[in-house]
């Protein structure tokens, strides 16, 4: 999972992107970049780490220009090691292209072979998003005539790109000379908004993977990027759109609602935060029914991400709610930390226990999600270290059985502690009285409830339904088999075992 933004304004764009970078900084720890237009000059720097450390003031000084774009990454495709795969990439032709990708592309080995077969376009790195940005430039390439480039070549060519990628893309761009490009692919996996400000009598336009980027810059909410559709904005505020996919079909990922965006986030026109609170009143019913004597003297959150649900469920419960762990805000996000041993090791440096809220007591622990169980495993455990009777466990995610190909760091089947496991099974190996997970149709209820016009979700960890309709077991074995190489490589290895390498290295 990645963040992204996209600026076209009257006045020096770089602060404003340094500052919706730190916004968006929990959708990526590994590394930062920010790229601006002055003219027909790009100017970029990007490098390994958080924002605030990836940029100074003299690379502040540098990034001239009223309009650019920015990344935050997390590794999904590529290495977390590697400073070359940091986003934004650039290539030279035409005119000069920079690209920012949140996502993950299902069909990049074809590509690359298209790539260096038919376009004769060398892809330098191991990332899907330089990929992606060699397809849209040669399409691009292909359709200008001249020296000139027009709005409806801009549109053609990411037509051209829809029918050639395969996957999840949210695509911020700048072309030199010319403006700003964005777009999501025909399902809307991944997430994109559109802001705007007057300022200077002129409407300046912002595209973010979130629309808290937005409140926090002064901008307006307008609308999302419609999934298959381009927008395209010159840098002198000229604002233009397309349906340009055929076919398209909203599916955005419910687990953008469930874990990755933040609570004061409203994304495709449904408030996060609200379909938390939600979500937590579909998990209380099912907490119900599967614990009807309801012997617990205490709901606790583990934070942060399930505090909503687990307020509400205690509220739907008639139970107490306690804040029972306190989080240390100076380690990272252990699910999007590179490396198994990395994210055992962190767990207890990131939380620590309230003793009297746990001492004689049955404890209900609320969480987002289960995904491996290694946290989980280790938060039990803490719980009854501080002195808990029972630890029952609630996911407010339904259970995750399947890889997520779509730009979820979860690809392998051996990693889901749920694979294969029954709920049973899953509470003796996280050392739970009980687990109760929320049902699949409740979630997708729970988001619907917010904005109804949202009928259809990408679901596949949950369901192993891929919406793109390319995936078999050939492909998730692919996969596997290329992370267990990576997996066994010395860089991997000394990210699993070097926590303050992991840190300076999280996307």
């Amino acid at each position: 999972m990645c963040g992204i933004l996209g600026v076209v304004a009257s006045s020096p764009v770089n602060q404003l992107l340094y500052d919706g970078l730190q916004v968006l900084q929990h959708r990526g720890q590994d590394a930062a970049g920010i790229a601006t237009a002055n003219g027909k000059t790009f100017h970029m720097h990007k490098g390994s780490g958080l924002v605030r450390d990836v940029f100074r003031t003299r690379n502040m000084r540098s990034l001239s220009g009223h309009a650019g774009i920015a990344h935050v990454r997390y590794p999904t495709a590529g290495s977390a090691d590697n400073l070359a795969e940091a986003q934004p990439f650039y290539v030279n032709s035409p005119f000069g292209v920079v690209l920012a990708h949140n996502g993950n592309l299902t069909n990049t080995e074809e590509l690359k072979a298209e790539m260096y077969r038919h376009d004769l376009r060398h892809i330098n790195t191991n990332s899907d998003s330089e990929v992606l940005l060699n397809v849209f430039a040669h399409e691009l390439a292909n359709r200008v005539e001249g020296f000139e480039l027009s709005v409806d070549a801009v549109f053609e060519a990411i037509a051209a790109v829809h029918r050639r990628v395969k996957g999840a893309y949210a695509v911020v761009a700048m072309i030199a000379g010319y403006g700003l490009v964005a777009f999501r692919d025909p399902n809307g996996i991944r997430p994109l908004v559109i802001g705007t400000c007057e300022q200077n009598g002129q409407t300046e336009y912002m595209f973010a993977s979130e629309s808290v980027a937005l409140d926090c810059s002064g901008y307006s909410l307008l609308r999302d990027v419609e999934p298959g559709e381009c927008v395209y904005v010159s840098f002198e505020g000229d604002f233009h759109s397309k349906m340009v996919a055929e076919g398209a079909q909203h599916a955005p990922c419910l687990f953008e609602y469930v874990y990755f965006a933040r609570p004061d986030s409203v994304i495709d026109g449904a408030s996060v935060y609200q379909a938390r609170l939600v979500m937590g009143d579909m998990l209380a019913d099912k907490v119900r029914r599967v614990l009807p004597e309801l012997d617990i003297d205490v709901v606790v959150p583990i934070p942060d991400t399930s505090r909503p649900s687990a307020l509400q469920l205690a509220v739907s419960l008639n139970l107490p709610y306690r804040e029972g762990f306190i989080k240390n805000r100076y380690i990272g996000r252990t699910f999007i930390m590179p490396g198994q041993g990395v994210r055992k090791k962190s767990v207890r440096q990131k939380l620590n226990p309230v003793g009297c809220e746990f001492r004689d007591r049955n404890v209900l622990l609320v969480d987002d999600s289960i995904v491996r169980g290694t946290t989980s495993r280790e938060i039990v455990q803490m719980a009854r270290d501080a002195g808990a009777k029972k630890v029952y466990f609630a996911s407010a995610a339904p259970a995750v059985r399947f890889p997520n190909v779509y730009g979820i760091d979860m690809p392998t089947r051996a990693e889901l502690l749920a694979t294969g496991r029954s709920e049973a099974e899953i509470a003796h190996e996280i050392g739970a009285d009980a687990v109760i997970y929320q049902d699949l149709e409740a979630l997708e209820e729970a988001v619907h409830s917010v904005n109804p016009k949202l009928k259809h979700f990408e679901t596949s960890c949950f369901s192993g339904i891929y919406v793109t309709g390319d995936i078999d077991d050939a492909f998730l074995d692919r996969v596997e088999s290329a992370r267990k190489k990576g997996s066994e490589g010395p860089e991997a290895q000394m990210l699993d075992l070097n926590l303050n390498v992991a840190e300076q290295n999280l996307i």
